[in-house]
């Protein structure tokens, strides 16, 4: 042992190193010399065993006389040529004042140490309750030799630690378990456990054979959950696929989870920086699973892209490029002469089945155009409206035809980049891939199938 007060002034083989070896009580931490038998404040016993001490001990080292050492040493004394190393009394009759550095050598490797037998320990009573120390510290494992510990399961009564490395684990309480092979506990994993005595219960089964808890409904019809609502079949979401004014609007989505949706510049779906937005514009709600979409009384109205061709009426008013129309049937003939008989004089009128007349911002009338034959074509260019500095129009972009009678007719979107919208008179379903225009943005529905 190296007293802590000494260790900076040992000197060994040269060097200002002083060393102090001793024994440190374990009872009350008293330091004494080595050699010494017992505690000088507690009186506890030093000697490792009772007997042997001499074979125990280190080699003697190099001592002065008795006469300078403060406390008598048991160890004869040999003498050997070389410096000298005295006696140090112990920590608690040490003097205040520093030592002179002495001088020791360093002493051979000790000899193996003996185990001594039942008869040559110390009685009962005298032996330390916590346990010893080991005399020397066992030195690291290799990785390589580290003994592996494999998990077992075994009964409640081979509890607890076994000479083989093996770890066991406890069986489920109340004893289900025993006398069961391995195979047979895995067979669990098959089956449903019943949460009130954990036992397996076969699939199909509604009740526990063993506690009668019933299954539960997921569990028995083996009922699947989504992770979320959008993967449930029938939910909708909302992509922007336009807003004019603000690009960095452009991809937002909006999920469609509730029952219904208020499109508006207030409500659900709030577009407040669109002045062409009623406050409460459009409604989107869920009927038996499907989407529908419903006008509310808004002033610009809802309009849904045409798929190929629709049916219309008169009055009925769509989109082209940034165009508005509306179709009117041919007005009755008003040209009766004045009461004295004579008629008015104009251009002559050629007979046509409808009109397509453009609507200006504000509700102005612009471009009026009348069918000669059956149908009137929308476009940029070689139709019978063109509209060559819109940049959202296609060349030829739509049209429009009527029945012989005159009173249907049919929007037919021509394969236009941007498409056709109609207006909406009331409520419809909309299906996976429609489009929506409310004030300046377009909405495409995305269904969940």
């Amino acid at each position: 042992m190296i007293h802590p007060e000494g260790a900076s002034r040992a000197r060994i083989l040269g060097s200002n190193v002083n060393l102090e070896l001793g024994v440190v009580c374990g009872r009350c931490d008293a330091y004494s010399p080595m050699g010494t038998a017992r505690c000088s404040t507690c009186g506890h016993d030093l000697t490792l065993y009772r007997e042997k001490v001499a074979s125990l001990a280190p080699p003697p080292m190099h001592a002065t006389p008795p006469a300078q050492a403060s406390t008598p040493s048991t160890r004869p004394e040999v003498p050997k040529p070389g410096p000298k190393v005295e006696s140090v009394p112990p920590i608690s009759k040490v003097p205040t004042q520093k030592p002179a550095a002495r001088v020791m050598e360093v002493p051979p490797e000790l000899p193996p140490v003996r185990r001594p037998s039942t008869a040559e320990l110390p009685p009962m009573s005298e032996r330390r309750v916590r346990p010893q120390a080991p005399d020397v510290m066992p030195s690291r494992p290799s990785p390589s030799i580290v003994p592996r510990v494999e998990v077992v399961r075994g009964s409640p009564e081979s509890w607890g630690h076994e000479t083989s490395g093996k770890i066991p684990i406890r069986p489920p309480v109340g004893g289900a378990a025993r006398g069961r092979t391995k195979e047979e506990l895995m067979e669990q994993a098959k089956n449903y456990i019943c949460r009130s005595c954990q036992t397996p219960i076969p699939s199909g089964h509604k009740f526990c054979g063993r506690c009668g808890a019933a299954v539960p409904p997921d569990i028995l019809t083996l009922r699947e959950e989504y992770y979320g609502t959008l993967q449930v079949p029938g939910r909708a979401k909302l992509i922007l696929i336009r807003a004019e004014g603000d690009a960095a609007m452009e991809g937002l989505s909006f999920a469609l989870n509730a029952q219904e949706h208020v499109v508006g510049r207030q409500g659900h779906l709030t577009f407040p920086e669109d002045r062409f937005v009623s406050p409460r514009h459009a409604n989107l709600f869920y009927r038996e699973g499907r989407l529908v979409v419903r006008d509310e009384g808004s002033l610009n109205g809802v309009y849904v892209r045409v798929r190929g061709a629709v049916e219309a009426q008169a009055g009925d008013m769509f989109l082209a490029g940034e165009e508005v129309f509306r179709i009117d049937a041919t007005p009755k003939a008003t040209d009766h002469p004045d009461p004295d008989g004579t008629y008015f004089w104009s251009s002559p009128k050629r007979p046509s089945p409808f009109r397509v007349v453009q609507i200006l911002q504000g509700g102005a009338v612009g471009n009026v155009v009348c069918a000669r034959e059956t149908g009137i074509t929308i476009g940029r260019e070689g139709g019978e409206m063109n509209y060559p500095t819109d940049v959202y129009m296609s060349a030829t972009h739509c049209k429009v035809d009527a029945d012989p009678s005159g009173t249907k007719f049919v929007l037919t979107d021509l394969n236009s980049r941007n498409g056709t919208y109609i207006r909406l008179r009331g409520e419809r379903e909309l299906s996976h891939g429609d489009y929506i225009f409310i004030g300046k943005k377009i909405l495409r529905v995305e269904v969940t199938s």
